[in-house]
C-alpha cells in the first residue's frame, strides 16, 4: 500500500476528484492548508494598499491505494492539476505499513 499526498490549487479539486473516481479511487481525505514554495507567497492590493501574502491557500489530498495503482493515480492528478503556472503544487508518494478500518477491524488492502 502507498499513501499519496498531493497539494493542489483549490479550484482544481472537483476535476481531480471526478477523474480519480473514474479510475477507481474509492476514497480520499482533503484538508484546506496554507503554505508556500519557491514563489514565497504573492503580493495583493486591497483598497489601494499593496501587501504580501506569505502563505498561499491550497488543498491537500491524502489518498491510500494499492501499490499497483500509484502510477495511474499520480498521472491522473498531474493531468488534472496542471495549469503550467507557478504554484500548481506537489505530489508525494509514501510507503504505508498498515491500514485498519475502525468499524470492522479489517486490515491491509481490504481496509482501503
Amino acid at each position: 500500500m502507498k499513501k499519496i499526498e498531493a497539494v493542489i490549487k483549490p479550484f482544481k479539486l472537483d476535476g481531480i476528484k471526478e477523474a480519480l473516481n473514474k479510475i477507481g479511487v474509492t476514497g480520499m481525505t482533503i484538508a484546506e492548508v496554507k503554505g508556500f514554495g519557491r514563489q514565497r507567497g504573492h503580493k495583493e492590493v486591497y483598497r489601494g494598499a499593496e501587501y504580501q501574502v506569505d502563505f498561499v491557500p491550497k488543498i491537500k489530498l491524502d489518498i491510500v491505494v494499492e501499490a499497483s495503482m500509484v502510477d495511474k493515480v499520480v498521472a491522473t492528478i498531474l493531468e488534472n492539476a496542471k495549469t503550467g503556472k507557478i504554484g500548481d503544487g506537489k505530489i508525494f508518494v509514501l510507503p504505508l505499513e498498515q491500514a485498519i478500518r475502525i468499524r470492522t477491524g479489517e486490515s491491509g488492502k481490504t481496509a482501503i
